[in-house]
């Protein structure tokens, strides 16, 4: 089975420099660009059969102009949302940076502020990803769009890498990730893959 896994478009916290995380920004009119070509680009290159997406308004718009190019429902999935930063959503840097300092060697069971533990964070992309993989057939080609730290996650689980590995695979607005998945045997055919031409 093919996996593309697909970042939102710009968002309008990406413009006021804030954390997002659960906070439910829309696409910027450079965001509705960006998904556009990002579709014309998968429509061009892959047969999907099924779209999976995050239910925060973001991912919502990114994947809705897949689904108006592939004449698909869009399956939404809660579990697909972005980690929940709790009380620094909304916060510009600056702020959350006097207001909530960060705290280092936390254990991967605990949080602060509000926040969903590393642990939960883990717990919830495996648990989409497991679902998702066993919904799909082998001959088929899915679409997973979500968020920057959620993909870096589900990378995590695909790869099976263990939940306190200081690791972090990037993805840009609308970066696209090419995984395969061959019976037991998973490849990360190219990663952070990004049509849109600035």
């Amino acid at each position: 089975m093919n996996i593309l896994v697909i970042r939102h478009g710009q968002s309008e916290a990406d413009i006021l420099q804030v954390h997002e995380g659960r906070v439910d920004y829309p696409l910027t009119e450079k965001g509705h660009k960006q998904a556009q070509i990002m579709a014309d680009f998968i429509k061009s290159n892959f047969k999907v059969n099924k779209i999976y997406s995050s239910t925060l308004t973001r991912a919502k718009q990114t994947a809705q102009y897949l689904a108006d190019i592939f004449n698909l429902d869009i399956i939404y999935e809660e579990d697909l949302q972005e980690f929940n930063n709790g009380l620094l959503a909304g916060l510009t840097y600056e702020e959350a940076k006097i207001k909530y300092p960060k705290v280092d060697n936390l254990p991967i069971d605990k949080s602060v502020y509000g926040m969903e533990s590393l642990l939960e964070f883990r717990n919830r992309a495996e648990r989409v990803l497991n679902k998702i993989l066993e919904e799909t057939k082998d001959d088929e080609t899915i679409v997973i769009i979500s968020h920057g730290k959620m993909i870096n996650q589900l990378y995590h689980v695909f790869l099976n890498l263990p939940v306190n590995q200081d690791i972090f695979f990037s993805t840009g607005d609308t970066g696209i990730h090419l995984w395969l998945k061959e019976k037991e045997r998973r490849y990360v055919v190219f990663a952070n893959y990004n049509p849109v031409r600035e």
